[in-house]
């Protein structure tokens, strides 16, 4: 039976108590519906209009650097995005979506358990932003499989080019160029979240690739499946295992 999900907090809030929260209500006039944007909002707002209807990440107009730094511009508080990030107990992450950015992007609210995280993977020939919305994660960069770029059987261990540790607020950029990297949560009892920009949206499409580290054999992985979308649970949800694009 699969567990019920959780929002991944750190501490309780209140929403109407917090003035940056977004919410529903009516004017004083009670005519009028009054919507305050958080500005994880608008965060989502401006990753819009980067990548616009005639736009994206491989059009001259659009550089990746504009997405980090809007990324890093933004400063977590989780009141802003709780809501968005379930979690399960039973499963090593899950992965929340939270906007399609004008069919140009994937922007995913990922939540690591305890001790968990993925498997090495490539980013189907797309851009991966990734920020640390609470805790502490480490991703560890891997070189490709020598003589193969991952597409044949290989023989030998991977090997690990550098590790890094992403504390809060962190941003961190890979794209398949720079290699495959896994990511984890070191924590033996916090839970780890992150905001993950997939642009384009080819591991949801076409799926990723996993490696065994200890050999560097490929496998395809499905990544069309969602844990929920805008904080609600969905029926067809991700399976058990440790896949990540």
């Amino acid at each position: 039976m699969m567990s019920p999900p959780s929002i991944a907090l750190e501490k309780s809030f209140s929403p109407s108590a917090s003035a940056s929260t977004s919410s529903s209500g009516f004017s004083r006039c009670g005519s009028q519906p009054l919507v305050i944007k958080t500005q994880f909002d608008r965060l989502v707002d401006d990753l819009r209009a980067i990548l616009g209807p005639a736009s994206g990440i491989d059009s001259e107009s659009v550089d990746v650097d504009s997405l980090i730094n809007l990324m890093r511009e933004y400063t977590s508080q989780i009141a802003e995005w709780a809501p968005f990030a379930l979690s399960d107990p039973s499963r090593n992450y899950t992965r929340n979506g939270i906007d399609e950015v004008n069919a140009k992007a994937n922007l995913l609210i990922l939540v690591w358990n305890p001790g968990k995280g993925s498997m090495v993977h490539d980013h189907a020939n797309a851009h991966c932003i990734m920020k640390v919305l609470q805790g502490e994660l480490v991703e560890e960069l891997y070189e490709w499989p020598e003589g193969t770029n991952g597409h044949d059987v290989a023989s030998l261990p991977l090997h690990m080019k550098k590790q890094t540790n992403l504390p809060l607020d962190q941003v961190a950029y890979i794209s398949d160029k720079i290699g495959l990297h896994r990511i984890r949560n070191p924590s033996p009892d916090k839970i780890a979240v992150s905001l993950h920009l997939y642009t384009p949206p080819w591991a949801a499409k076409f799926g990723c690739r996993i490696f065994d580290d200890r050999t560097g054999k490929s496998s395809k992985a499905d990544m069309s499946r969602l844990y929920s979308y805008r904080g609600k649970l969905l029926n067809y949800s991700q399976g058990g295992t440790s896949h990540t694009c």
